[in-house]
């Protein structure tokens, strides 16, 4: 289960890879070289295999690729080709010729992907083992042209032993792909529809009560026919359009009843479906939808009948404005941005708060734990959205509404212009960071700006610009999302000297002293070529190791293990955001054993609202020369994503204390989307869990010891987490020497 995981993610890098960089010209012989490198081919997997071209071992023309396996711990190693775009057919066979060497515990083949998501196949089960001379082998999947954005493929190694695989060739129903038209997708209805283009013509300056409660009303319908009626997930409506033809009626109706009547009109324009039974799913179900306003919102009888008959209509798993990614995160497809409307009107301001909402109503993982009724937050937000008086006002409405799913993974991000300008262009010299509840230097952006003004790494800053940061703290927090409170802290100190001036006055405390300086802002590009350390690896002593996570990278392993597998400690540093993904090749040195260490929820297109648990995974593999010595991890709430994930795999040695601060609480794949105005965002789009069913998000990864930085520490450069983990190395085995 973990190598077929992993291969789908490297499937995926390799797709978003080669979608920024098509391949025209199909190389599928090997024998377009440049540099040593067949063009158009990459490769991915495991660092512990080395990969080649070889002129002495070709099936046909004079090269072919090899796989072999050079390390000690057996996983797989691909080379992969992208075929862009989609073709007309039924059938895609990939067919080729695989040579193999001792090959043991795996097998070699071919392997061909139709994304995103169609069909997948890699032979597993009837790939080569042993050693075999050059054989052909077929892969062939049923193809969906209409569904289809590239077709991935190539060759792969699973397990010991070399392999070299020549001379691919692909074909659609039995014509080679090279003589096979590119499909083009007739325009469905929804894409033909451009009447509101320039503007949806709905202006509001205020709201009545009878508006605001039909309103309300509208986004919870808009949003459960936009996911749940099988016409709309078929394109043939352009949904956000339809908004704007029944705002005005709902606008103008005199109350709940005439409202009511259009709802009704509108549903019936709309279409009929065929009734179906709902799909048996044997999965465990973590979260079911919220649809008892159906039933309670005391809408007029044939409307919640006609409401009630939807819920049991016929839906198909694909949909025109949602699917899912390799990962299980949803993919929120045809989702105009509308990013030439700086500031929309009233009729695409309600569309961003109704898109937003529904969103989190039906594909948020973490849904469940936001904290209060999302549906109350769509009647507080009504009125807000409508009366933003200009884009500035809009934003921050919009960006408050995000922080409240309380998801670090959730903001406005793409360095939004009208945010930025917002908070500020420039920013002081100096990283502020919130140490002991203080708003405190830490390090320096421009050391010599920092001192010309005569503040240094330690200070406390007590006011900015005449405004104490304790007011600051209170102004921003609605407008800071993040999952928990530490964080929210993180992400303030990191904005807390942005400002559009040349200067800032500050008020700071050094100890017992108190003073006054104004100090020169620079460039946020300035601000941001402060580097982090670019050495993976170093022995703090001779017998304790010590492993940055942001440097390290999977091709490192091979050449520092030798140096850290004797030593009686390793520190595994995550305070920071991986810049590889090296869990289970370096969990295969740590570990005596597969061992689970989390497992994943996904939301469903025939069912939304719907979450369940679907894929547990483990790490680590038998190995009798695992290490023995103790593990530290440290972790704050710089570790965020990513670095949750490897502090859960890394966490599982059986010798493991994690040490330090609650982290960002924010894991897994993420989703993007827009809302008018061109305002990007995210969402955490899979539940990540302990394979027990314990919560990650919002909680962070919990340490086993609680160890944060001290004001005295900062200011005297020291790394108290640092010096608690080899307290803790010495420590232990002391009493181990002792039994």
């Amino acid at each position: 289960m973990r190598f077929l995981f992993c291969l789908g993610l490297l499937f995926n890098s390799l797709v978003m890879f080669s979608q920024e960089k098509p391949v025209l010209n199909f190389n599928l012989d090997f024998e377009k070289v440049e540099k040593g490198h067949p063009v158009g081919w990459s490769v991915f997997g495991s660092e512990a295999y080395a990969v080649s071209l070889d002129s002495g071992m070709s099936h046909s023309g004079k090269y072919a690729a090899q796989v072999e396996l050079k390390g000690a711990f057996p996983d797989f190693k691909a080379w992969g080709y992208t075929v862009p775009g989609s073709f007309s057919g039924k059938k895609i066979t990939l067919s080729g010729y695989v040579k193999t060497e001792n090959v043991t515990e795996g097998y070699a083949g071919l392997w061909m992907r139709i994304d995103p998501n169609v069909a997948f196949d890699n032979m597993n089960g009837r790939g080569a083992k042993g050693t075999t001379d050059w054989t052909k082998y077929e892969v062939t999947l049923d193809m969906n042209p209409e569904r289809t954005k590239q077709i991935a493929l190539g060759g792969l190694l699973v397990g010991k032993g070399k392999m070299w695989v020549d001379n691919l060739r692909v074909t659609i129903d039995g014509t080679d792909i090279s003589a096979v038209s590119p499909y083009v997708r007739p325009l469905l209805p929804a894409e033909k529809d451009h009447e509101f283009d320039a503007g949806s013509g709905i202006s509001i300056t205020s709201l009545t009560d009878i508006q605001r409660a039909n309103l309300y009303r509208l986004g919870l319908l808009w949003g459960y026919l936009k996911y749940y009626h099988p016409v709309i997930a078929q394109g043939s409506l352009n949904w956000d359009y339809e908004l704007f033809r029944v705002l005005p009626g709902i606008l103008a109706a005199s109350d709940r009843s005439a409202a009511d009547q259009l709802f009704l009109n509108w549903i019936q324009k709309v279409g009929s479906c065929q009734p179906g039974a709902a799909p048996e799913v044997k999965l465990e179900v973590k979260l079911r939808p919220d649809l008892d306003w159906i039933k309670g919102m005391g809408f007029e009888a044939s409307l919640a009948d006609q409401l009630q008959k939807i819920l049991g209509c016929a839906r198909k798993d694909e949909h025109y404005y949602v699917g899912f990614q390799g990962a299980g995160n949803p993919e929120f497809k045809n989702e105009s941005a509308y990013a030439s409307m700086t500031f929309p009107d009233a009729g695409f301001r309600l569309l961003a708060l109704y898109r937003y909402w529904n969103i989190i109503q039906y594909y948020f993982p973490y849904k469940h734990l936001i904290g209060e009724d999302w549906k109350a937050i769509l009647m507080e937000f009504l009125p807000r959205v409508v009366a933003a008086s200009d884009e500035t006002a809009y934003t921050l409405v919009m960006l408050e509404l995000i922080g409240r799913v309380h998801d670090t993974h959730a903001n406005v991000w793409a360095n939004n212009p009208v945010l930025s300008q917002y908070l500020g262009r420039h920013i002081g010299p100096v990283e502020v960071r919130f140490v002991q509840d203080k708003a405190v230097v830490t390090r320096y952006y421009d050391e010599a700006v920092a001192k010309e003004a005569g503040l240094q790494v330690g200070d406390q800053i007590v006011k900015v610009n005449d405004k104490l940061v304790s007011d600051i703290i209170r102004e921003r927090l609605k407008y800071t999302p993040a999952s928990n409170y530490p964080t929210q802290l993180r992400d303030i100190g990191a904005r807390l000297l942005r400002t559009n001036e040349q200067t800032i006055k500050i008020f700071a405390k050094r100890g017992r002293k108190e003073f006054t300086c104004t100090v020169k802002s620079i460039t946020l590009a300035a601000s941001r070529r402060l580097q982090s350390s670019d050495s993976s690896f170093r022995l703090i002593r001779k017998d304790v190791a010590y492993i940055d996570n942001e440097a390290l990278k999977r091709s490192h392993l091979p050449k520092i293990w030798p140096l850290i597998k004797d030593t009686k400690g390793l520190i595994l540093d995550l305070r920071n955001y991986p810049s590889d993904f090296p869990i289970y090749d370096l969990t295969g040195y740590l570990m005596p054993k597969e061992t689970p260490f989390v497992k994943f929820t996904r939301g469903s297109i025939t069912d939304p609202g719907h979450f369940y648990f679907e894929t547990q995974l483990s790490v680590g593999r038998n190995n009798p020369d695992y290490y023995k010595g103790k593990v530290i991890i440290l972790i704050n709430e710089i570790s965020q994503s990513s670095s949750e994930f490897h502090a859960m795999a890394y966490r599982v040695h059986p010798r493991a204390t994690v040490i330090g601060s609650t982290t960002a609480g924010a894991d897994g794949n993420v989703s993007q989307f827009y809302l008018p105005g061109g305002i990007s965002t995210m969402i955490s789009g899979i539940g990540v869990y302990y394979p027990d069913g314990s919560e990650t998000q919002r909680v962070g990864i919990v340490p086993d010891i609680e160890i944060k930085p001290t004001l005295d520490g900062i200011a005297k450069g020291r790394d108290e987490l640092m010096e608690k983990a080899i307290e803790l190395i010495d420590s232990e085995s002391s009493r181990i020497q002792k039994r």
